[in-house]
């Protein structure tokens, strides 16, 4: 045997357009919010999305403005049931048959399969525990002494460079495994360059990552 074949193999998955049909954070902001205050918090986020959309302002940015209009002063354990209610009602329909088949067959290959998404721990945890997958690298929310969430992300967004350093943290060196990467958009760029095996927009065209 090889060396490069004695290697430990590890199959990384975006989510959001990857394993999903979508984007599943405002998804998830309805669940906890409902249509109309999702409705009138968009209108007041409005110039916000705009300047995303438009590339004036980053995704960690924009991003920590509409969890903060949101989640800002909510007690984290009711964060938690409703990313758990998410997790186990919504999501399910969202997913890509095909890509979930592609999970299937790095379970069975013994492949040590992980998530790595922009997306909210909160909810991709209790989900991917389910799905089968073996670790969860996303975005953290913030938890402040009190036993509510400030709306801020604790640490960096899960996007771009820092799934790579994510990775790294939780893998050790690079060189060490053979890694397929699974991706859709430019927040998956270093993950699928630094891949033995890098799949873009494997499962689809539609929907946009995180």
């Amino acid at each position: 045997m090889t060396q490069a074949a004695a290697k430990p193999v590890v199959a990384a998955f975006d989510f959001d357009g990857t394993l999903t049909r979508r984007d599943t954070l405002f998804p998830f902001l309805l669940h906890v919010a409902g249509y109309v205050k999702l409705f009138n918090k968009i209108i007041y986020l409005s110039p916000v999305l705009a300047g995303y959309a438009l590339g004036f302002i980053r995704n960690d940015i924009a991003k920590v403005k509409v969890l903060r209009s949101f989640l800002a002063n909510m007690e984290m354990t009711r964060v938690q049931q409703f990313a758990l209610q998410f997790a186990q009602q919504k999501l399910p329909g969202l997913l890509r048959p095909e890509a979930m088949q592609r999970l299937a067959w790095h379970k069975q290959q013994g492949h040590r399969c992980i998530v790595v998404s922009a997306s909210l721990e909160l909810y991709l945890r209790p989900w991917a525990a389910d799905a089968g997958f073996d670790d969860v690298l996303g975005s953290r929310l913030e938890e402040l002494d009190n036993g509510r969430t400030s709306g801020r992300l604790l640490g960096e967004n899960c996007f771009g460079p820092e799934k790579m350093r994510r990775l790294e943290t939780l893998l050790g060196p690079r060189e060490a495994y053979t890694l397929y990467a699974y991706g859709d958009s430019r927040g998956d760029k270093e993950l699928l360059s630094a891949a033995d095996f890098a799949f873009y927009k494997k499962f689809g065209e539609d929907g946009k990552s995180d």
